[in-house]
Parts: C-alpha cells; sequence; structure tokens
C-alpha cells in the first residue's frame, strides 16, 4: 500500500510560521516514507473560511516548494477536496452513529459546554459528563419543539492507546481526557472531530501529521474510525512554535503570517531556519524540500515546544 500523507489548512486567515513548520514536516514524512500528498481544505464553517485566504494558502504552499499528488486545485480519485462539499459524506458518517447509539442531543450553549470541561486545579472531573446525556426521549422531544439540538458524541470510559511519532506511546481514557463533543452543530454544521475522521479514511491518508495541541483528538478520531469501520492511520504531532512571550502562534494575532514573511526571507532561508528549528541537520547551500528528504529521521525532530523570534 503507497502511503499519504496530507496537508489539511483552514482558509480562516493568512497561514503562520507555525502552519508552515507543521505542513514541512507533514511533507518530509510523507515523501521520506517514498509516499503521495493531498491538499484537503478545511473549510466547514461558511462564515469563517474561503476566500481569499484558500488561494492565498495555495499560493503560499507552492512558494515554499511544498507540492502535492493530488486535492484542491489538483484534482484526483478521492474528491471532492472542500468539506463544504462532502456533506453527504457525513451525513452517512452521522447515520452510522446514531443506529449505533454513539451520539445524543445536546442543548447545552456554548458556555455552558465550555464550563463543564474546565474543572478547577487539582479535580479531576468526569469531562464526559453532560445533562443532555440523561434526558428522557419524552425530554428530549420536548427541548426539539422548542429548537434544534446539536449532536455529541458519547464518550464511554475506555482507553484509546497509540504509537505517535513524535511524542511517543500515548494513552487516553476518553471518558475522563477527552470528553464529549460536538459531531454535529444546531445549524447542521458538521464538527471537525467528525468530517477529519471521515475524510482522512475516505481519501486514503495513512499518514497524519500535525500540532502537538491535536494530540487528544487523535484519541477520538480513533474511535471514530473503529466505530464507523475504517483503517486508522499513524499519528505524528510535532511541538508548537512558540512567540517570544511564549504564547502560541495564532492567525488571529496575525504571527509571523506569510505575507510578512515572504517580505522578509527567501524560500531557501525559510526551509532553512524550520528546519533547524525542528531539529534537523539542514544542507549547506541551497535549501529546498526536496534537499531535505534523506536527512528527515523522527528520532532527531524535537518534541517539546519552540519560542522562535522569527
Amino acid at each position: 500500500m503507497c502511503e499519504k500523507g496530507r496537508f489539511a489548512p483552514s482558509p480562516s486567515g493568512r497561514m503562520h510560521l507555525g502552519n508552515l513548520f507543521s505542513f514541512l514536516l507533514a511533507w518530509l514524512d510523507a515523501r521520506a516514507a517514498g509516499g503521495r500528498m493531498v491538499l484537503r481544505i478545511e473549510d466547514l464553517d461558511p462564515e469563517r473560511t474561503g476566500e481569499p485566504w484558500t488561494s492565498l494558502l495555495v499560493e503560499d504552499l507552492r512558494w515554499l516548494g511544498l507540492d502535492w499528488d493530488e486535492g484542491y486545485a489538483a484534482g484526483g480519485t478521492c474528491g471532492p477536496y472542500c468539506q463544504r462539499e462532502r456533506t453527504a459524506l457525513y451525513d452517512e458518517a452521522f447515520q452510522t452513529l446514531k443506529e449505533l447509539g454513539a451520539v445524543y442531543p445536546c442543548w447545552c450553549s456554548r458556555h455552558q459546554r465550555l464550563a463543564a470541561s474546565a474543572p478547577h486545579p487539582g479535580e479531576e472531573r468526569d469531562r464526559g459528563a453532560c445533562a443532555c446525556r440523561k434526558l428522557s426521549r419524552a425530554e428530549q422531544e420536548a427541548r426539539a419543539m422548542v429548537r434544534p439540538p446539536a449532536w455529541k458524541a458519547a464518550m464511554p470510559h475506555e482507553t484509546i492507546s497509540f504509537d505517535d511519532l513524535c511524542q511517543g506511546r500515548q494513552q487516553f481514557d476518553l471518558a475522563r481526557d477527552c470528553g464529549d463533543f460536538v459531531v454535529r452543530r444546531a445549524d447542521g454544521v458538521y464538527g471537525y472531530q467528525l468530517a477529519v475522521t471521515v475524510d482522512d479514511a475516505l481519501m486514503g491518508v495513512t499518514r497524519v501529521v500535525r500540532g502537538r495541541d491535536l494530540l487528544d483528538s487523535a484519541a477520538r478520531q480513533l474511535w471514530l474510525m473503529r466505530l464507523l469501520g475504517y483503517c486508522a492511520p499513524v499519528y505524528g504531532h510535532v511541538p508548537l512554535l512558540l512567540a517570544g512571550d511564549g504564547r502560541r502562534l495564532s492567525k488571529r494575532e496575525r504571527d509571523s503570517d506569510m505575507g510578512a514573511l515572504r517580505e522578509r526571507y527567501a524560500p531557501e532561508t525559510l526551509t532553512g531556519t524550520l528546519t533547524t528549528l525542528a531539529g534537523l541537520p539542514a544542507p549547506a547551500g541551497r535549501c529546498g524540500p526536496k534537499e531535505l528528504i534523506q536527512n528527515f529521521c523522527w528520532d532527531k525532530i524535537a518534541k517539546n515546544d519552540i519560542v522562535t523570534e522569527l
């Protein structure tokens, strides 16, 4: 079986240095394994994603020398490659989860959901607890007459273990460490966890490399894949790049976005800098992505978050 990695950006703003860092490592991992790359656009939320960001991220990836074999702007047999065009596939998976009794309707507000998942320091709380999970059929029907519900996955007290390419052996109790999560919003928009699970499986992705902040998402997605009968990929969760004050880089704060980076650096300079930050040796001279493939090794990649002044 051919290995396949993926880029899965959300076009909600200009990409920043942290996005490029994880994308470069995802590309190197797939190419070092002799695999292919797919570009998927994660534009589930129509209010936050779209143009001009989609076109800009494609342009920025190409400027850096990160190519892909199928996906957005390239075509392929596993499309469509924009999530907003894949709703019918998510509908099918959602119906399967309903038939399995793995999801339940929820009328909690966003504020209530956040409060329920934030225990006080030192307090161990079951993050899976939700009052809506205990509603009777009659109570559910009464609330549904007032407004439509969101739908949540009902996390069991079950341990999910996996070997992460970067972070090593991982183990999560689904209910305690992950908690119930929204599978479909009340407005019908599908949640990240279900969409990504369906897309990775149906696009044949075998290698998922992304930021360390999504480590517990792997446990949720492995659980969903098992229920839906999918083959699971291997995961590699790389360190995050932090600003000089220790703050995580973000699009909202316009931290080192690609517009500024392209004005200050040549693509080879930026590639070499990201490689050094990761802990990989960079060859002398021009240092495009293709020149880095032979030096790629997971044992050399840093595990902890990295402060950068770029």
